[in-house]
């Protein structure tokens, strides 16, 4: 997964906030919704890992609108409906309970806090079988300079050792002899 943050922030739930907040197609969910697409990833804090930030019929809609993920540290319900969305879900967990009781979703595109993590608009998001990174924007060509390198090197590593076996700890940290491999490399047109 890789995209956009648009942000959701969710409330905890009063009654002053429920009377506040918009309704309908107005409620910033959908309104956080309808900034997505496929460059997009929709990343919403919950008020709690164990609250649902939604399921099947509210995540149609990002299925429809071919987000490129969806990230919460709260939970989300209608798994095996999910699955079938064709869009990356990362989520705490999954959970049978519905969210308003507990929350209302209040702020789009606020900065807000995911997992700990600070998440402004527009962030890179990255995830994969290990998790979700945040690049922040002014950082991101500089990033993806470092994991471009990192690869290459890591790709020299394992050739090596597949050579030589041995002990990955010649090599990890990085060192000198790691970077002596990879020029090596490098000068041979084999990185």
């Amino acid at each position: 997964m890789v995209g956009r943050a648009v942000t959701l922030r969710f409330a905890p739930q009063r009654p002053d906030i429920l009377k506040d907040k918009p309704k309908a197609e107005d409620s910033p969910e959908y309104v956080a919704f309808e900034l997505c697409g496929p460059n997009e990833v929709l990343v919403a804090s919950s008020v709690g890992p164990w609250e649902s930030v939604g399921g099947d019929i509210k995540f149609y809609r990002l299925s429809q609108l071919k987000v490129g993920g969806l990230v919460t540290d709260g939970s989300v319900r209608d798994t095996a409906e999910l699955k079938d969305y064709g869009f990356p879900v990362f989520a705490h967990s999954s959970t049978a309970k519905q969210g308003p009781a507990v929350m209302q979703p209040w702020g789009v595109n606020d900065v807000i806090n995911c997992g700990g993590v600070v998440v402004r608009p527009g962030d890179a998001i990255i995830g994969d079988d290990d998790g979700v990174v945040v690049v922040p924007t002014a950082m991101a060509e500089r990033v993806l300079e470092i994991a471009a390198e990192r690869e290459e090197v890591e790709v020299v590593i394992k050739k090596e050792l597949r050579k030589n076996p041995g002990s990955p700890g010649k090599y990890y940290p990085f060192n000198d002899n790691t970077w002596k491999l990879f020029e090596e490399y490098k000068s041979r047109g084999e990185a």
